[in-house]
């Protein structure tokens, strides 16, 4: 295959997979595609200028001597084992070395692998944040040391005063919103969210949107980790026993949304039940009537997305967003899409 036909699939990959606001119910159209689309041209014409030329200064068509960490707060569920494809997938297509580190939701462990990648002279450093004030240092070493910066999945609010090149993820707030006019047109008066990572700012924003725009009451409160789902059921079980006024939950993850509905069925409520993200286990509960939706911030490309802009940044520095982040969601899984949704999820890539 020629450099500029290679060269164009890299580009058709980006205009494809940078998405911003994906929504599975109504196909709504991407932010940021402009840009996507702009840099598509750039690369374009700079491609026909090196064809002109016959010499070549860069290989824009060959990654392999980059290597790129990914460094999330991930664990091994299923939220996160298709992030990873996603950016597997992008190493591929291009040709990189990927370097994927989760720390389990510890954020010290997480700053220790930044810090080691920084030592390693890393190409580009993706990275997840949580915990804003014990990463946020270390990742302006890394911008301070020359290395690409990027957030993914949460950083939207931190991202530029690390001096990221962008954020690619979803405005949690923003998400937390359509949650609550959903349980809004549910009926629900009274809503739990429950959280599952006790520390993780994103987590909080999502039941802090839902709060802004639902016409009831909403308690937030930590459930116990995904890690352990006997002592989670059992923690909302507890809450929804002291006050019989929660018609609705929120969980703010698929896992402890899965825990809520069972809370629910063991005591015999009627419950609204909504959830975040996608396993397939709540696009079941969702065929099936049990769950109303679940908010899908399309996590593949959180994966696929950085890994091509930082192959970009170094091969032909492009950069995409203009300073602004570019989102993957919010996207709503319904029981009039999920059967669409549940091919996918079992091809891994949902």
């Amino acid at each position: 295959m020629t450099k500029r036909f290679r060269w164009l699939a890299v580009l058709l990959a980006i205009v494809m997979f940078a998405a911003a606001c994906g929504d599975d119910d109504d196909g709504g159209t991407a932010d940021g595609g402009d840009d996507a689309a702009d840099a598509g041209d750039d690369a374009g014409d700079d491609g026909d200028d090196a064809g002109d030329d016959g010499d070549e200064a860069v290989d824009q068509t060959q990654g392999g001597d980059l290597t790129f960490y990914m460094i999330t707060h991930s664990d091994d569920g299923p939220f996160w084992s298709v992030l990873k494809r996603g950016a597997e997938a992008a190493a591929a297509d291009v040709g990189v070395e990927l370097v994927w580190q989760g720390s389990n939701n510890d954020p010290g462990v997480q700053a220790s692998d930044i810090e080691a990648a920084i030592a390693a002279g890393a190409d580009g450093i993706a990275a997840s944040l949580p915990s804003p004030d014990q990463l946020i240092p270390v990742l302006k070493d890394a911008v301070a040391a020359g290395i690409p910066v990027y957030t993914l999945n949460s950083g939207v609010n931190d991202y530029q005063d690390i001096g990221a090149t962008t954020h690619v993820g979803q405005t949690e707030i923003i998400a937390g919103n359509g949650a609550g006019l959903r349980f809004n047109d549910l009926g629900a008066t009274h809503v739990l969210c429950g959280i599952q990572e006790q520390d993780n700012v994103a987590l909080n924003e999502r039941c802090d949107g839902l709060a802004e725009t639902f016409s009831g009451t909403v308690t937030a409160a930590f459930m116990d980790l995904d890690a352990d789902q006997t002592s989670q059921e059992a923690a909302i079980n507890a809450a929804m026993q002291a006050d019989d006024s929660i018609d609705g939950f929120l969980g703010v993850g698929p896992v402890i949304a899965m825990s809520g509905l069972r809370a629910a069925q063991a005591l015999g409520r009627d419950m609204h039940v909504g959830g975040f993200d996608i396993t397939p286990e709540i696009i079941d509960a969702i065929e099936a009537g049990d769950v109303a939706f679940t908010v899908d911030q399309q996590q593949y490309l959180q994966g696929y997305i950085p890994v091509i802009l930082m192959f970009l940044e170094n091969t032909n520095s492009n950069t995409l967003g203009g300073g602004l982040p570019i989102l993957t969601g919010p996207g709503f899984v319904t029981p009039e899409n999920a059967g669409a949704v549940k091919a996918l999820v079992a091809a891994g890539t949902r």
